[in-house]
């Protein structure tokens, strides 16, 4: 036997002593260990959601952040490519372009003044002599895929092939809503006080919603994300029917009016795990507001139909809302074992004008809240593995199968990546 919080064991231990149906060992959430191989794992081996194509829209137009223990570069080039680098100078390691967005001509080391093209080719490298060879000192490439304008990245040489699996269910749903024209109306960065898979475990139940988010359960169904049947008040069973019916009739209209609806989810067994579905939005069935209507009197893309709902996209390190009036991006980076920066962006059509179109405060308020909340409830489920009184609870079956399934992957990938001790993959 082991600590289930510290000790010597390997990680591989605590893989192996995940019980099905139950949440990590507590060191595979609070440990450094577990942390450092998350971060050489997970998100240096897989297809991590990095931004929006909008991020970087002009030629020029960069964006450096980190992903796990590696800084990349994203941006625009002169031919309107989107392309990404190791935010690493070939000449002496320095960084080349600080955090955040800049727009640039070309990346110019601030150490030793090497430039290069938006391309990544050295264009030029002062004092090395007539006889130094350029062409081998151009920055590293990183893998970057453009989905229906959702970036995404992967810092493996071998990236896994089945992203395109990912491309072709998301590209029809994301299309009508033209992301890579829309422009960001407001980001956010929120540090939450715990590991990073404790942020995307919170995300991927609705069983806390009514309880911990009032604001947002008003245009959610949380029927959506299960429920026990045999728990249900005559009241909530009635309310859990009407809204099967609810699907069978704009399941109807949706097939229509073309827009892909059904639940695809590629979890356990897929390197590149991701869920989605066209969900009903409660309330007044526009948006998620605090009135449920839409925020923006100019609509995404081609999307002037308000009942289009909400595609809803799960990822390894995201969550996602787009609906017709505004999208709304959210991406999470680990920082430390007990740190997450979650980041959201609220997009909008290009064309529209704050103030005049849409009311910013009206916009964000929902999921100001709600990303208040829940790094609230990440911070105690932290705190909670950090006690000596932590032992892996079960889920539910009914609520929190997304769950079961994310740890499952988690595990098997860890494995599959030599961290024997899990199913393997």
């Amino acid at each position: 036997m082991f600590d289930e919080r510290s000790g010597p064991a390997s990680i591989a231990n605590f893989l192996a002593a995940r019980r099905p149906g139950h949440t990590l060992p507590a060191a595979l959430y609070i440990g450094q260990d577990a942390f450092t191989a998350d971060c050489e794992t997970i998100f240096s081996r897989h297809w991590i959601a990095v931004g929006v194509a909008c991020d970087v829209q002009e030629a020029g137009d960069v964006m450096a952040l980190d992903v796990g223990a590696a800084s990349i570069v994203i941006l625009r080039d002169d031919d309107d490519q989107l392309r990404a680098f190791h935010n690493v100078c070939s000449h002496r390691g320095a960084r080349l372009v600080p955090p955040g967005r800049s727009v640039v001509g070309k990346l110019v080391c601030p150490y030793h003044q090497w430039t290069y093209d938006l391309n990544g080719a050295l264009a030029l490298a002062p004092h090395m002599g007539i006889d130094f060879e350029q062409d081998l000192h151009h920055l590293k490439p990183v893998a970057l895929r453009d989905v229906g304008g959702i970036l995404y990245a992967c810092l493996s040489d071998n990236p896994p092939e089945d992203i395109a699996e990912l491309a072709n269910i998301m590209e029809p749903r994301l299309a009508p809503y033209d992301l890579r024209h829309a422009k960001v109306a407001f980001e956010q960065d929120i540090i939450e006080e715990g590991n990073w898979k404790l942020t995307m475990e919170n995300n991927r139940e609705c069983y806390h919603c009514a309880s911990n988010h009032p604001q947002l359960s008003l245009s959610f169904h949380a029927a959506d994300f299960g429920y026990d049947p045999d728990g249900l008040t005559e009241t909530e069973k009635a309310e859990a029917n009407g809204l099967l019916d609810a699907y069978a009739r704009y399941g109807t209209h949706w097939d229509k009016e073309g827009l892909p609806h059904a639940a695809v989810e590629h979890t356990v067994g897929w390197p590149t795990n991701f869920r989605t579905q066209r969900l009903i939005i409660a309330g007044l069935g526009e948006s998620q507001t605090p009135d449920t209507r839409a925020a923006v009197t100019v609509p995404l893309g081609d999307t002037d139909r308000p009942s289009m709902g909400d595609v809803h996209l799960w990822g390894i390190n995201s969550w996602n809302h787009v609906m017709s009036d505004h999208a709304v991006i959210f991406t999470a980076f680990p920082i430390a074992p007990n740190r997450t920066l979650v980041r959201t962006k609220w997009l909008v059509n290009r064309d529209a004008i704050e103030g005049e179109d849409y009311d910013l405060e009206n916009l964000t308020a929902v999921w100001k809240q709600t990303n208040i909340e829940d790094a609230h409830l990440v911070a105690l489920a932290h705190q909670g593995a950090m006690s000596p009184g932590y032992r892996p609870g079960p889920y539910s079956r009914f609520t929190e199968r997304a769950l079961d399934e994310f740890t499952t992957w988690y595990v098997d990938r860890m494995t599959a990546h030599g961290h024997a001790g899990g199913r393997g993959a």
